[in-house]
Formats: structure tokens, sequence, C-alpha cells
């Protein structure tokens, strides 16, 4: 009898399942979109299982070799595409309908809440309006400064190391730097992290970013019941790294909130001003201006303002530490293009290897931007993204149904040969303004993403990196010591062996 019964409910849920993605099923059957077998219920899920942050790039390659440039699998009831096609990106980029995240991005909401990365609707857009003045360039100017500073502080930690025998890992290091940058530009405190490399905020980033990426590649991880149950240890150690950054953040802002209504009550405060009570110029932080925003004549809570920063702090300091580190790497790879970066720079900056950049300089470093921008085409900080259709779309003129889960695989599209010729080599050229440069689709090379989801912070990350990167090659011959690069997915791009390299100080 009880097996019977058994037989019966699993014929049902097979019946169930058949049904509930049958619509799905034969649309993207219909648009000539293929994928692997799926299995009753579980649909392609053990095509995962075993999966490693180092093995999703292979495994995404060998599904898009089998199946063309869009690759269909079905994770439980949930349909996935998996595009590496330009043509596709246009559209979705494009696409008003398509701004919402997938369902992947939900186990991010204990860490980042409902920041402009995860929101959606009224409140993204509400969000994304107060934060756009931030990124002006007025205010970008003030924060070259603070670039500058904390690149010199990282120089002078490395000196130790540059023997040009010493193989040094950058990635720590970098990192450090990008943390002490963006918790000054962006909550105005200085935390000297380069100082005291222990500090538990790095730590605590380092460890959730880790334990994030394994559950992103292993499906039954994703649920939190499970994950609770399977992996406790893990699961603890993310619930307390969450925590110690949620408490840096809580009490940075209620100092600034603190001594935002004093001003007020004191009658020092001016909206806007950006001199302190002595008349000295100061530079607005991010925080601040969260701080004296509304939204429909209301201030933003504790609360509200917490998503913002800890979601600018993750995109403000990780991604930009992968886009420095692997162009370090690249530029000690490729000697001739490190020597035509610094004559670049003796020509725009001069010889003085302590004199402090302006915008103007790092604008006038057009062979640099060229370098960051290849950089970045082979290693993109966010190698891929997600989008998730809320009702059926027309996309590059077939029709996805609703609750389609989108992954675009941005990496794969900016090493496609068919938009970049030799797209495997590091040849900065191809960005310069050239007829061959203005042919490039601009939605095969998306590293910061594109439309109206596009990256906010872009130009913050790119001003960034040529400051550090400039600093290094003003100070350092870069050599080629030390393992090659092993790609490796970690919210952001990062690398198995770390990013490792040589220094000699220059003459």
């Amino acid at each position: 009898m009880l097996v019977e019964l058994l037989v019966g409910l699993l014929t049902f849920f097979i019946i169930l399942d058949f049904v509930y993605k049958r619509r799905r099923h034969v649309m993207i059957k219909e648009a000539g979109i293929r994928g692997p077998t799926p299995l009753p219920i579980l649909g392609n899920v053990l095509v995962l299982v075993g999966n490693t942050r180092a093995g999703v790039f292979g495994l995404m390659e060998k599904l898009t070799k089998t199946y063309g440039k869009v690759v269909r699998m079905w994770m439980g009831n949930h349909c996935v595409l998996f595009i590496r096609d330009a043509k596709y990106f246009e559209d979705i980029f494009k696409s008003q309908q398509l701004i919402a995240k997938n369902n992947l991005y939900d186990l991010l909401s204990g860490w980042l809440g409902q920041g402009l990365l995860l929101s959606t609707g009224p409140k993204w857009f509400s969000r994304r309006k107060i934060i756009t003045p931030t990124f002006h360039f007025k205010i970008l100017e003030e924060f070259v400064e603070v670039f500058d500073q904390q690149s010199h502080v990282m120089v002078k930690t490395l000196m130790d190391k540059a023997d040009g025998k010493t193989i040094v890992r950058m990635f720590p290091k970098v990192c450090l730097m990008a943390l002490d940058i963006i918790t000054e530009t962006a909550m105005g405190v200085k935390v000297n992290a380069q100082e005291h490399p222990e500090f538990a905020y790095a730590k605590a980033v380092t460890e959730t970013s880790t334990i994030m990426s394994d559950r992103f590649m292993k499906p039954f991880d994703r649920f939190d019941g499970y994950f609770r149950i399977f992996n406790n240890k893990k699961y603890h150690q993310l619930q307390n790294s969450i925590k110690v950054m949620h408490d840096f953040t809580d009490k940075v802002i209620a100092e600034r909130r603190d001594s935002l209504q004093k001003s007020i009550e004191n009658g020092t405060y001016q909206a806007g001003s950006n001199t302190d009570e002595m008349g000295i110029k100061k530079r607005m932080a991010f925080l601040d201006v969260l701080l004296q925003s509304t939204v429909g004549g209301k201030p933003l809570t504790n609360m509200d303002i917490r998503e913002e920063v800890d979601t600018f702090m993750f995109e403000g300091h990780d991604t930009t530490t992968s886009g420095i580190c692997f162009t370090l790497y690249l530029l000690s790879r490729h000697p001739e293009i490190q020597q035509k970066v610094l004559e670049e720079i003796h020509t725009i900056i001069g010889d003085d290897k302590e004199k402090p950049v302006t915008m103007k300089d790092l604008n006038d470093l057009k062979y640099l931007d060229c370098v960051i921008k290849e950089s970045l085409r082979l290693y993109p900080p966010v190698p891929m993204i997600g989008r998730v259709t809320e009702q059926d779309v027309v996309i590059n003129g077939v029709t996805l149904p609703a609750n389609t889960n989108i992954t675009l695989l941005m990496y794969a599209a900016m090493r496609d040969p068919d938009y970049f010729p030799r797209p495997d080599e590091f040849l900065p050229e191809r960005f310069m303004d050239t007829e061959e440069a203005k042919k490039i689709n601009p939605f095969a090379y998306v590293p910061f993403s594109a439309g109206p989801r596009n990256c906010i912070g872009q130009k913050f990350a790119q001003t960034e990196m040529k400051s550090t990167i400039s600093k290094m090659v003003r100070h350092f011959e870069l050599l080629p010591l030390g393992e090659e690069v092993k790609l490796v997915m970690n919210l952001i791009l990062r690398s198995e062996t770390d990013v490792q390299l040589g220094l000699r100080p220059r003459k």
C-alpha cells in the first residue's frame, strides 16, 4: 500500500511539474533555444552538482559550444537561459521591462538589503535619482586626492618586497587600499586598513564573498533551510561576518547623522554646503548626500541608508580591486605595453614620482585608458549578471516567456571572435581612436553593464584604476614572476593563485 501511495504521489508531482513548465518549455523550443535534456522535477540540477567556483567558466564554455550562444537549463522549476550573444545583450540592456534581477541575487539580500543593486520599481528609480549626482565629475575631481594618497600608501608598503626577485601577491594589498579609498569617499571616515591588515571589516567582506560564491555554485545550498542544516558552520560564519559589516556601517551612520543634527541645532548647517564650521572646504561623502536626501518629503531612515552604503562599499572596493590587479598582471606579462604606459606617464605627468596627479592628468592618459579597457575585456570584475522576465518579452526577434531567469555571460561575449579578432590576446590598440575601434559593437563590450541599470560608479572605478595603476608604474617595474592566473568566480572575478608578479623600483 505504501509503495502504491509513493508511486501515486511521484506520478502526481511529475504531471504537476510538466504542466507548470509546459508553456515556458514550448515557447523556448519555438524560439530555437536548446539545452541538455531535463529530468522530471529536478530539471538539469545534476549538471551543476560538484561544480566549483573555478569550474563554472569551463562548464559554461562546454554548454555554449554544444548548444549555441544561448543555452536553456532547468534548475528545478526555474528556467534559466545562459546567454553570450551580444545580439541578445542589446535588447536586454535597453529594455525597460528587464530591469529586475534574477532569483540568485536574493542570496545577497541579508547583506545588502534592497539597495540599488537589488531593488526594482519605484524604489530603485527614486534611489538612483538620489545617488546619480554623487558621481558628478566635480565631486569625482575632489576624490582624486584620496585615490592618489591611498595608492601612495600602498606603494610605500610594497617597497620592502621590491627587490626584483620576491613574488608579490597583489590582491590583499590592493584590496586594503581600495577599502581605504571607499570608506573615505563613501562614508567620510578613515580606517587605515593598509596599516592594519587585520581590520575586521575587510576580513568580513572576504569571508562573506567566498561563502556566497560557493552557494551560487551549489544549487541545493541556495535554499536557506538546506544551507543552515547541512552547512551549519558556514551559515554561522556568514551571519557573523554580515553582523560585523552592519555594525560598522550602523556606527558610522549614527555618528554622521548625530553630527548633522547638531549642526542643524546650532545653526551652522547649510544644505549642500561643502565647507565645515571653520569655512574650510571639505569633501561631500556619499553618506552625507544620503543623510541630506528625502523621498516624498521624508528623510531616508538609517536602514535605507545602510542598504545603499553597504551596496556601494561592496561594489566600490571588490570590483576595483579585481580590475586593478588583473591590469597590473597583464602589464607585468607585456613589458612592451608597460613601457608605452610609462612613456605616456612621463609625457603627461612628468618624471617626478612624488608629484600628485590631477583629474586632468588622468583624463590625458589616453593609452592607459585603452590598456584598462582591454584588461576589463579579458578579465571583467563582474563576469556575469542576471535578470528575470516578469512578463513575456521579445528579445532579438524571439519571444521569451515570463518567469525566465537570464544569466548574461559577459566575460564570454567579450572574448567572442565574431566581435574581437584574436580575442585572447592583450591588444590595447584595439580601443584606440581608429576605424576598427569604432566598429566594435558597444553591446559586445559591457564590463560595466549597459542601459538603465548600468554601473552608476563606473567613472569612479575607472578614475581610481587609472590613478592607482599609473602610481604603480611610476614607482615600479612590474615583472612576470610567480604563477599564472587561474580564474575563479567569487562574486567578482578573482584568481585561485591570487595575482602574482614581481616589483623592481624605478630609478
